[in-house]
């Protein structure tokens, strides 16, 4: 499988793996989802959403894209989802070899558990900041501990873990909650201080998970598992820059677009984060 472009439609000069520092990697998997199906259609939405992006970041007065952006062929799997997740732990690992920064693009949730294993066993000090509406710490569902509803249990067997937005759990999540890890959206609402708490909570290096659907459906509806009380566009990016500033991020995944064709505007919000995110990124401490 081919995309029509890569990331931001960039010009060969800015796109080659041997100059870029980012790596984009296209994750298409959409094996386990239980609701709203389309996952798997999410990073090539990304991908075409961005080649209509301005590429000058006002905020970070910086181009991003001169740094090199290299978009990497999708990793396709119709099968298990532990497939999967290895075939995207070597992948991730290949590029880590090589000095890059990946950004993964889901794709369900799932494919998280297999980046971030790459990463852990490349930065020993490594934490994981998830922003979701779900926990996503069942030790399995419907059969398999890769479902995406166990994607934070079996990062967790991995690193520390911090948890911002949730608004959703079964109850068979609740022994595993670390109260002293999780900012619930409803606590943070309108709320002052938390982010400052929740960056306490990281290591130096930092892991970022982005599920879509953390941010409140009326910003960001295509999603598959929608829920109300969600963030706000700059309510994430004051926290993500916080981050960033103060931890060595290093790299970070966004995930459960389930686009729709006749509402573009959340395809663009999520190539819209990539490029922010970036920006702060290699331009922010500045």
């Amino acid at each position: 499988m081919l995309y029509k472009t890569n990331f931001g439609d960039l010009p060969k000069e800015n796109s080659k793996l041997e100059t870029a520092k980012v790596v984009i990697l296209p994750v298409p998997y959409d094996g386990t989802s239980t609701w709203g199906k389309g996952a798997d259609k999410g990073p090539a939405a990304i991908l075409e959403a961005s080649a209509n992006m301005e590429l000058y970041d006002i905020e970070t007065d910086s181009e991003i894209y001169k740094q090199n952006i290299f978009t990497a062929k999708p990793i396709v799997e119709k099968g298990a989802p532990e497939k999967m997740v290895k075939k995207v732990n070597l992948a991730a690992a290949g590029f880590l070899k090589q000095n890059k920064f990946i950004v993964t693009l889901g794709g369900e949730h799932s494919v998280t558990a297999g980046v971030v294993e790459a990463y852990a066993e490349k930065y020993k000090n490594l934490s994981v900041l998830q922003l979701d509406a779900h926990s996503d710490l069942r030790p399995e569902y419907h059969g398999s501990k890769y479902n995406h509803a166990c994607v934070m249990s079996r990062v967790r067997e991995l690193c520390p873990i911090v948890q911002v937005g949730i608004r959703s759990m079964d109850v068979i999540e609740k022994p595993f909650i670390d109260k002293t890890r999780v900012f619930f959206a409803e606590d943070i609402y309108n709320k002052i201080g938390w982010m400052d708490k929740a960056i306490s909570k990281l290591t130096d290096q930092v892991y970022i998970t982005i599920d879509l659907d953390v941010f409140d459906p009326s910003v960001l509806p295509s999603t598959g598992t929608p829920e109300p009380g969600g963030l706000s566009w700059y309510q994430v990016l004051e926290f993500l820059k916080k981050v960033i500033i103060n931890k060595n991020v290093v790299g970070f995944d966004i995930v459960e677009l389930a686009p729709d064709k006749n509402e573009r505007s959340s395809d663009f919000l999520a190539a819209k984060l990539v490029y922010k995110l970036l920006s702060y990124k290699f331009y922010g401490k500045k």
